[in-house]
C-alpha cells in the first residue's frame, strides 16, 4: 500500500528497531537486501557518530555500500585482519575506536601499510561509540519475527501492537476512519516541535492506524459489554478497541466496569455509577463514544416507558 501521505515508504511502521523516521530514512539510504544488511542498520542506528556525519555520507558519496561501512565493533577487527593487519593490532584498534578514542599515528600507519582506504580511516576517527554485533543480531532477529506477523497475520499484529500502546490510543479518533485519522495527523504535524510528548506518541499510533486502514482493516467502536479492559480483540467486523482505548478512561475504571458487567447487565447510567464507582467524567467519555446509547439515566421506571 502507498503511505506517501504520511511520508512513509518502507513498510516498517510499528516494527521494533525499524519503525522510527530516523531508521526508515536509513533504510531508504542503504537499500538493504539481506538479513546481514539489517544487522548493519541496527548497529549504525545505535552507535554515536557512526551513521550521521559518517557512514551516511560515505554511502551517499559512493565510496562504499552498506555491506562495507563500519556498523558494529566487530566489523573493524574482522575487516582489518582480512586486509592483513596484525590480529593484536586489529583488536586494539577496534577497542580504541569503539570507545571513541580514535586512531593513534601508528594505527593509521599500520592500516595504510595494508592499503586500508582513507575513507575507512577517517570513519574510525569520527566514531564515538559502537554497538556490539551480537546485540544487533538479537534485536534484528526479534524484529524480523514480528515483521513476519505483520505480513502474514496483520490483524493479530495490529491488535497486539495497539495493546502495547493503549495508553496513547484514542478510539474517538481512529473509529471515525482513515480520512479523519489523516486530518488529525496533519494537524499534529503542523504543531512541529510544539507537540507535547503525549501528542508525539499519539501521532505515532495514528500513523500505524492509518496504515492499517489502508491495508483494508478497520476498528469497531468500543462496546460496553464486549470490549476488554485493556486488550484489543479480533472480531469478524474489525478490531475491537478496549475500554482503556477511550481517552480519559483509566485502568481502574476499565477494570471495574469489566468486573461488574460479568456479574450482570447495567440497567441504567445510575446503576453503572453505583456499581463501578466511576466518575462523572468517565460516564461522559462513554456517552460521547456512544457506549451508553439508549440506556436510561436512572433506575426509576417511567410509566411512559412501560
Amino acid at each position: 500500500v502507498s503511505l506517501d501521505e504520511i511520508n512513509c515508504s518502507t513498510g516498517t511502521l510499528a516494527i521494533p528497531e525499524f519503525g522510527t523516521p530516523f531508521v526508515r530514512q536509513m533504510i531508504l539510504d542503504t537499500k538493504p537486501k539481506s538479513f546481514s544488511d539489517l544487522v548493519r542498520i541496527s548497529g549504525l542506528s545505535h552507535g554515536t557518530d557512526v551513521w550521521v556525519n559518517n557512514a551516511q555520507e560515505i554511502i551517499r558519496q559512493g565510496y562504499a555500500e552498506i555491506g562495507e561501512v563500519i556498523s558494529t565493533r566487530d566489523d573493524i577487527m574482522t575487516y582489518l585482519i582480512q586486509m592483513g593487519v596484525d590480529k593484536k593490532t586489529a583488536f586494539d584498534i577496534m577497542e580504541r575506536v569503539r570507545k571513541g578514542k580514535g586512531l593513534r599515528k601508528e594505527d593509521e600507519e599500520a592500516m595504510k601499510a595494508q592499503k586500508v582506504p582513507q575513507w575507512y580511516i577517517d570513519s574510525c576517527n569520527r566514531i564515538k561509540y559502537m554497538f556490539p554485533k551480537a546485540h544487533a543480531v538479537a534485536y534484528v532477529t526479534m524484529s524480523v519475527k514480528i515483521a513476519y506477523f505483520k505480513v502474514h497475520y496483520p490483524e493479530a499484529f495490529y491488535a497486539a501492537y495497539f495493546t502495547t500502546k493503549v495508553d496513547d490510543f484514542d478510539a474517538d479518533i481512529v473509529t471515525k476512519g482513515q480520512n479523519h485519522i489523516l486530518s488529525t495527523i496533519r494537524a499534529l504535524e503542523e504543531k512541529g516541535n510544539d507537540k507535547t510528548a503525549k501528542e508525539k506518541n499519539l501521532q505515532t499510533v495514528l500513523e500505524v492506524a492509518y496504515e492499517m486502514y489502508k491495508r483494508g482493516f478497520k476498528f469497531t467502536r468500543v462496546d460496553l459489554y464486549e470490549s476488554d479492559d485493556r486488550k484489543f480483540l479480533l472480531r469478524e467486523d474489525g478490531i475491537l478497541p478496549p475500554l482503556m482505548g477511550l481517552p480519559g478512561l483509566g485502568a481502574n475504571a476499565a477494570a471495574s466496569i469489566k468486573a461488574e458487567r460479568e456479574i450482570g447487565k447495567f440497567i441504567s447510567i445510575e446503576d453503572i455509577v453505583k456499581r463501578t464507582k466511576v466518575s462523572k467524567t468517565v460516564i461522559e467519555v462513554l456517552e460521547r463514544h456512544g457506549c451508553l446509547k439508549d440506556m436510561d439515566e436512572t433506575n426509576q421506571i417511567s410509566i411512559f416507558n412501560v
